[in-house]
């Protein structure tokens, strides 16, 4: 037999070779093709998003400039008004993703019934995409995103939505340690500032400080010199801003928990209700392949569902003592760890206490909400460069 196949026809041959390079043309023509489709849908995505920032953006400004006598006349009003665009603004930022299939899969405590109380979240954080994550699964919860105040890094405030977090009241944290005193002062002043009187609800953080991967390293040595627990796939959490939002926002007991009221001065000189739960949000990602803010914007990666579990702490089971509180956040993080090596290890998270199996729930966006907020924004962007280009002529 080995004897026929070796002196088989010329023609046989040169059939095998052209078949086999026929088959090898069409894999190489239908991959170029793949990504050839993959290119062509990453620029269109930019294209749109490019535009769609040009047209949002500036009109959310605009509209804000326009308003500033009510500002000064009825100031819930107007931070009500800026609220509800600026929760259009992050649908459209949700929306860039969900067209792309990045979808949301919500486990552990509900969240929605505590939805107008004031909580701090706490977050774990692998990269930028935890962000436009969070822009996504929140939308649902009444109005929480209209009415919460994020802490983020200091780089934010120069990219494209840097000038709306500046305008709705977000803060900019400096990291490093020549920093870090000076930015807990600016944290707590800004807190007095603008936590109560433009009526914000949840406060959302990372007290990781960075990226998993850029802080992994560091944790485990700082870990494994001070004894502490040795985490792979969460790092160590910092107390500074955590601590101060729990001091500033939230009314201490005699027991050294934190109490459900509050009475803070202001502008308004009211009594608000103080912090009243701590929701502590575990991001979890599929593979342990963290989506960043590039996979948003030009969606290569095919669709995907990013997992989200939550857990709830009555503000009364919180500690405000330093000590106290770090060995209560450290154990947090290291339940993050519990569920996340759970996760990637069985595809879902554990079940809650009393439950035998734990249950989902696919997050959803309204499309018709979606395209009516893109329509808005493009019929604004037109309205507003009419009016512009039509006062520049006056003038000019």
């Amino acid at each position: 037999m080995r004897s026929c196949a070796l002196h088989q026809p010329p023609y046989i041959l040169f059939l095998r070779n052209r078949l086999t390079l026929s088959t090898r043309m069409a894999q190489l023509l239908d991959g170029a093709s793949k990504l050839g489709w993959v290119l062509l849908r990453a620029v269109v995505r930019f294209v749109f998003m490019f535009f769609n920032n040009c047209v949002a953006i500036p009109s959310y400004c605009l509209y804000l400039l326009l308003l500033q006598p009510l500002r000064i006349w009825d100031s819930y009003t107007f931070w009500h008004i800026e609220g509800v665009m600026f929760k259009w603004l992050l649908g459209m930022v949700s929306s860039w993703g969900w067209v792309a299939g990045y979808t949301v899969t919500e486990w552990g405590d509900d969240v929605r019934p505590i939805s107008e109380e004031a909580a701090m979240v706490i977050v774990n954080h692998q990269s930028t995409g935890d962000v436009c994550t969070l822009m996504m699964c929140l939308q649902d919860k009444g109005t929480v995103v209209r009415k919460m105040m994020w802490l983020m890094d200091h780089v934010f405030k120069y990219t494209n939505f840097g000038l709306v977090s500046l305008i709705h009241g977000d803060f900019f944290i400096r990291q490093g340690k020549a920093h870090r005193d000076k930015q807990l002062v600016y944290l707590k002043d800004h807190l007095d500032k603008y936590y109560h009187s433009r009526d914000r609800k949840w406060i959302v953080l990372f007290p990781e400080g960075g990226f998993l991967r850029k802080r992994r390293e560091t944790s485990q040595s700082f870990a494994k010199k001070h004894s502490l627990p040795h985490l792979t796939h969460v790092t160590l959490p910092r107390l500074g801003a955590t601590h101060v939002i729990l001091k500033t926002l939230s009314a201490q007991q005699e027991n050294g928990s934190l109490g459900c009221e509050t009475r803070t001065t202001n502008q308004t000189a009211n009594k608000h209700k103080g912090l009243q739960w701590v929701i502590d949000v575990t991001i979890a990602y599929p593979k342990a392949r963290p989506m960043d803010i590039q996979t948003w914007i030009f969606g290569y990666r095919p669709p995907t569902v990013t997992h989200v579990h939550y857990r709830m702490y009555p503000i009364k089971d919180v500690p405000v003592e330093a000590e106290a509180l770090t060995d209560w956040l450290y154990q947090r993080f290291v339940e993050k760890e519990e569920l996340l090596t759970y996760f990637y290890d069985k595809g879902s998270f554990p079940p809650l206490e009393g439950q035998k199996e734990a249950a989902s729930r696919q997050m959803t966006l309204d499309p018709v909400w979606l395209c009516s907020i893109q329509f808005f924004a493009f019929a604004s962007g037109y309205m507003w460069y009419s009016v512009l280009q039509y006062l520049y002529c006056c003038l000019f």
